[in-house]
């Protein structure tokens, strides 16, 4: 049994969404995974910065949610050593990565040891409004305040608003796709 709340807005007058109490039914993991792997996306570098220190990670499980007011979102496992600096600083920016930056990518990833803060040794980095790392080679950065986090399964969903954006190097853009990095 489903409950459905009408959530009133001004805009959508008498939009709907469901919501489900009982035990959430999904297809096996290992069929999900194969394909979430078919599914393009592209790359980023989330950064953070703040109270708790720096860290960063990589991230294709990234998306825009609202234009007025400019805000997206980003998927974090919990477990990720990035989770809690991330949740106590409060701010971070997604920095799309150019198709040349695979290297960059599997370093934040976790893929070549290199811990935290050390991450950031490779690159150049700047900063702008709320103090989070922006690579200056990303294709684009949006520097975020975090104004929401929702905790949903093994991950959570944090909401940011976007109080700057920077526009880098035009040029092609990395994706991951068939667990492989290709550039766009």
């Amino acid at each position: 049994m489903s409950w459905i709340d009408q959530r009133p807005d001004d805009a959508m007058d008498g939009a709907f969404t469901a919501v489900a109490p009982e035990r959430v039914i999904s297809v096996d993991a290992p069929i999900f995974r194969e394909a979430m792997a078919r599914l393009g996306a592209a790359v980023h570098i989330v950064t953070s910065a703040g109270p708790a220190g720096k860290t960063g990670f990589t991230a294709t499980a990234v998306c825009s949610v609202t234009d007025s007011p400019a805000m997206l979102l980003v998927c974090l496992n919990r477990r990720s050593n990035s989770a809690p600096l991330l949740a106590q600083n409060g701010v971070f920016c997604v920095n799309t990565l150019g198709a040349a930056e695979s290297g960059l990518a599997d370093m934040f990833a976790g893929r070549s040891g290199v811990h935290l803060e050390e991450r950031f040794n490779v690159g150049e980095w700047m900063t702008l409004k709320t103090g989070s790392p922006v690579l200056a080679s990303a294709v684009i950065a949006f520097d975020c305040r975090t104004v929401e986090v929702k905790a949903v399964a093994s991950h959570n969903v944090i909401f940011g608003a976007v109080e700057e954006v920077r526009l880098g190097p035009a040029g092609p853009a990395l994706v991951y796709h068939e667990r492989a990095y290709k550039p766009v």
